[in-house]
């Protein structure tokens, strides 16, 4: 008996990563129901519906002072955005540049590798990782919509320089997208809390359950419309070593950010290293797949040229949920014993 409560006791504790798996697993057989067009309409519900909700919820959640604070925050500001449209790009074209020389690489992924590093952060996975681990989530929300909004007008900008192409980009329609889902409910979320802040306390309301749960139909839609596509044409070296380099890569920029921002002298809280880490290295397929078929809408590599964001996006979410629980781990015993930090009057720039 003991054995069966400690075997579900494991269940529930890890029902998330559990879940990762199956879901997974359901994409896999059917990828129909929740690829765009199936039932569960995700270019509906999750576009709008469940970006909507964990944004609302982030409003109810977050306290006002603390999203306030988080605007002063210019040096963590500068350095998502610094990192996402200036050192990611740089980092990619290296690794294109050593991938020329020593191995023969199907040269439209190479391009779609390029496009994936001018790509803005999501506008949701970063914040709920983020929110999961308990890190700075009023950052994590500021910088995934600031970093959107950027990349209306930079992304196209830096596709056009690094890969070529013409194109107009429909920045007000993105706007509106951005508005109705992050910042409209993000205030309705806000009012909420501030009108029935007692009640809600009272309630012991399971936020952050409720934003993995939206998080785990968010990765099976993605691994859906990623098992859906069937005119990706390319031959399965290229595809297994691109999916093989896009993991690499991921961890490699999930270590990077973490070396970089737990050094002393940039005085970074252990929080804000959990949010730098997400939002940094996290790029989006909601604003990435439209500015890629807008850019190159009339070319018939659209399709594999689109292949590292599709693998990439579901991989980030992968992963990031698979180290929910380290990172989790490592921000409470780094909580109490602190990494060496300058005087908190250095903190904002």
């Amino acid at each position: 008996m003991n054995q069966k409560m400690s075997f579900l006791a494991i269940l529930i504790k890890n029902w998330f990563l559990i879940g990762i798996v199956a879901v997974i697993l359901l994409a896999k057989i059917e990828p129909g129901v929740g690829s765009k067009g199936g039932i569960l309409y995700p270019e509906i519900t999750v576009k709008y519906l469940a970006v909507s909700i964990i944004f609302f919820n982030s409003g109810i959640s977050l306290k006002t002072e603390e999203l306030a604070k988080a605007i002063y925050q210019v040096k963590l500001h500068l350095f998502v955005q610094s990192f996402t449209y200036c050192l990611f790009p740089l980092l990619i074209k290296l690794l294109i540049m050593f991938l020329d020389i020593v191995v023969p690489f199907e040269k439209l992924l190479l391009d779609g590798l390029t496009i994936l590093s001018c790509m803005p952060p999501p506008v949701s996975s970063a914040v709920i990782l983020t929110r999961a681990i308990g890190g700075n989530e009023a950052a994590s929300i500021f910088n995934s919509a600031f970093g959107s909004f950027l990349g209306i007008f930079v992304t196209p900008a830096l596709v056009l320089e690094m890969v070529g192409s013409t194109a107009h980009v429909p920045a007000s329609k993105i706007l509106i997208q951005l508005m109705c889902t992050v910042v409209l409910p993000l205030i309705l979320g806000q009012t909420v809390r501030r009108n029935y802040k007692i009640w809600l306390e009272r309630q012991h309301i399971p936020l952050s359950d409720i934003g993995s749960a939206i998080l785990l139909l968010i990765i099976y839609t993605t691994f859906c419309d990623t098992f859906s596509h069937q005119n990706l044409h390319v031959d399965n070296f290229s595809l297994i070593s691109m999916v093989l380099m896009i993991i690499i890569l991921q961890v490699f920029l999930l270590l990077l950010v973490f070396y970089i921002t737990t050094r002393p002298c940039l005085n970074f809280t252990p929080q804000d290293t959990v949010a730098l880490m997400f939002c940094c290295t996290h790029k989006s397929l909601t604003l990435g797949i439209p500015i890629i078929k807008i850019i190159f809408g009339n070319d018939d590599s659209l399709s594999i040229i689109s292949i590292p964001l599709l693998i990439y996006h579901p991989t980030q979410i992968l992963l990031g949920g698979l180290l929910v629980p380290v990172i989790g781990e490592w921000l409470s015993t780094t909580s109490h014993t602190r990494y060496p930090r300058l005087p908190s009057s250095t903190y904002y720039v």
